[in-house]
This record gives structure tokens, sequence and C-alpha cells, in this order.
């Protein structure tokens, strides 16, 4: 038997939207465990609230999601798609944080000489 030349993905490879949700659901769940974990143990800080492990677990999503699909464009050298998904990502990343940040303004920048961290 013959076998054909295979064009396109490599074997194995899903569908754009397949991909997409598989970035979407490692950038989520990474950047959720990051935002629950990170600094508790040394600074003895609290948990962060549910809604802010949340929220930063679906901005990461967003972004890794989006970041996957501009990597896949500029590989491509499809421009036009590489501008939409860096677009769709950075809407996606601010509609999230207004929705779910409970804060009536953005959040004040710290002065410079003041260490984030205690």
């Amino acid at each position: 038997m013959k076998r054909g030349k295979r064009r396109g993905k490599a074997r194995g490879s899903g569908t754009l939207a397949a991909d997409i949700t598989r970035d979407f659901t490692r950038g989520m769940v990474a950047t959720g465990l990051l935002t629950a974990v990170q600094d508790r143990w040394v600074t003895g800080a609290e948990a962060p609230a549910p809604r802010t492990i949340l929220r930063h677990g679906l901005q990461g999503g967003v972004a890794l999601a989006a970041a996957s699909v501009a990597a896949d464009a500029l590989r491509n050298r499809d421009y036009a798609r590489l501008a939409l998904a860096v677009t769709a990502g950075a809407a996606g990343v601010v509609m999230i944080e207004h929705l779910l940040n409970p804060a009536g303004e953005p959040p004040q920048e710290r002065p410079k000489h003041e260490d984030p961290h205690g």
C-alpha cells in the first residue's frame, strides 16, 4: 500500500479548536496553581481569595491560548491572524479583569521604594 504525503499538521495533532482548548486549560491550571501557592510559605501571607485564583487562572488560560495561536500564525507568516490573536487575547484578559475584579477602580501602583513582599 502506498502512503500518501501528509499535509498540514503533524500526526496526532488535533483541530485548531482542540489545540486552543488544550492550551487554555493548561494556562488556566498553571496560573491558578501559581496564584494559590506562590509566596505563601515565604512571607506567611494568607491564601488569596478564591475569586482572585479564578480571575488569574482564567486570564492565564486566555493569555496562553492567544499566545499559542499567535506563535503558530507567526510561524506561518499569517500576520492578520497574528494581530487578531494578540488583540483577542488582550481583550479577553481585560474583560476578565473588569468582570471579576471586585475593586471599583484599577489597583494603584506601589511606590518604588516599597517592598511588595512586606
